[in-house]
């Protein structure tokens, strides 16, 4: 049954937000991981671009379209803050990090953190992702139905802890082991509908994996503090802003925690779905192939890559496709407005670009794999600046976006060489959005190396 969220003040000309409560006590937790498209779908037949919905007690307005979007997460009148909002989701797991700031303080640590991902350091972390890939490929066991998201996450997280940290140098299996089964404890507590440290509730293992990953970090710290190496833990320990600033030990430790999550989640989740349709689509996979080899290295610079077009284009669609963070969190700090309805002091926002990605309005046949709509001779994303936003918008748009991409492409290059891979063209990635989304099957590809043949000797 429809009902206002509140009734706008007296002699106001803004409307009520509408929307439905959902389940007691659960409200609709269970109908968005079930398929947030559908239930967000809903909600726009329903009630158009602004509405409510309910998650375990607390009453949250959907932010629809690119128009919305782009009002919250521009937020000329400062009337949301990012803190407050993600951190009713991930806030006890991932608190410190650069998404979870605001104002002023957000304002410092990003000037900080700039440093960390200029040009020249990303040019040094493409050199030192090659040989990791490719030492990490070597292990992969070609086959039908071989489980290519399993096998990726693995793959990023084994990257990120090398690249971001120098390596574990006294780290055991088991220790890696459990620090990465705390990241996905920590993610995964993200919609728990139980919120308190009840044992064997998500939210648990959440809060001892943070504990984990806590203990992870601080062990060594000091070793990365004593001396300063090209890893961004490194980096992270003696960086500082053209003021001067540098973060504090907390600070070092609560970056690490949620860069290292955003890091290997997001683009492990952009590289499946990316192996996905190009299994699925094998001229598309020949044409990224045929641009690989065509740099005639396996090891291309930070330069080389920005010409690999073609593989641009295809990360670009997968990334509107499935994106890594299908909702952003704000909350109204004051009573407020969004397209004209009225919002007020305390409310949570989830703005949501996966919806905008699929909107045929904007993009047409918008489930169908087809990345020429970034190419330069049509450029659908253009037609709203809020189109297609993967990585947000305004002040907080994603200060990692430029290593995402180096990231991602790199792998891509290294896979493209070394294997050729087919995907049943019917298939449809079961995609499990009790956190942020990946296919609970593990993805099955039929991987197999490419044959040793002149174009393959020519790198």
């Amino acid at each position: 049954m429809t009902k206002i969220l509140a009734a706008p003040p007296a002699h106001s000309q803004l409307r009520p937000v509408p929307g439905r409560s959902g389940l007691p006590g659960v409200g609709h937790v269970l109908e968005y991981i079930r398929d947030p498209l559908a239930m967000l779908q809903r909600h726009w037949e329903l009630y158009g671009e602004i509405s409510w919905f309910s998650v375990a007690g607390k009453r949250w307005i959907s932010v629809l379209g690119p128009d919305a979007c782009q009002e919250v997460l521009q937020n000329k009148q400062r009337a949301f803050v990012n803190g407050d909002g993600w951190s009713a989701l991930i806030g006890p797991f991932f608190h410190g990090g650069l998404m979870l700031l605001d104002s002023e303080e957000h304002l410092r640590h990003r000037r900080i953190m700039q440093q960390a991902f200029t040009r020249s350091r990303l040019e040094k972390t493409v050199d030192a992702l090659h040989p990791a890939i490719a030492e990490a490929l070597e292990r992969w066991e070609p086959a039908e139905g071989f489980r290519a998201y399993t096998a990726l996450k693995t793959l990023t997280l084994d990257l990120a802890t090398d690249i971001f940290m120098g390596g574990a140098e006294d780290s055991t299996p088991s220790e890696i082991d459990a620090v990465k089964k705390a990241f996905v404890d920590c993610v995964q507590a993200a919609t728990s509908i139980v919120r308190y440290p009840v044992p064997g509730t998500r939210w648990k293992r959440g809060l001892d994996g943070r504990r984990v990953l806590e203990n992870f970090f601080r062990h060594y710290l000091p070793a990365r503090r004593a001396k300063q190496t090209d890893d961004l833990f490194s980096v992270l320990c003696h960086i500082e802003s053209e003021s001067g600033q540098r973060f504090s030990d907390d600070e070092v430790v609560d970056h690490m925690i949620f860069l290292l999550m955003a890091a290997h989640d997001t683009s492990t989740i952009t590289i499946s779905t990316m192996m996905q349709y190009l299994g699925q689509h094998p001229q598309w996979q020949d044409r990224c192939r045929a641009e690989s080899l065509a740099t005639g290295t396996t090891t291309p610079s930070y330069a080389e890559l920005d010409e690999l077009g073609s593989l641009d284009l295809v990360m670009k669609e997968c990334l509107r496709l499935v994106s890594p963070v299908p909702v952003m969190a704000r909350r109204a700090v004051r009573d407020t407005e969004i397209r004209g309805h009225f919002v007020p002091e305390g409310t949570y926002v989830a703005v949501a670009p996966h919806f905008t990605h699929h909107m045929a309005e904007y993009w047409p046949e918008p489930e169908r794999f087809d990345p020429e709509r970034f190419a330069e001779h049509r450029r659908e994303d253009k037609v709203h600046r809020y189109a297609w936003e993967p990585f947000g918008g305004g002040v907080h748009k994603c200060l990692g976006m430029h290593f995402a991409g180096v990231e991602v492409k790199t792998i891509l290059h290294h896979l493209l060489l070394r294997f050729e891979w087919r995907v049943d063209p019917g298939y449809v990635a079961p995609l499990d959005f009790t956190s942020l989304p990946f296919p609970s099957d593990g993805q099955p590809v039929d991987l197999r190396p490419r044959s040793t043949d002149a174009d393959r000797q020519a790198v």
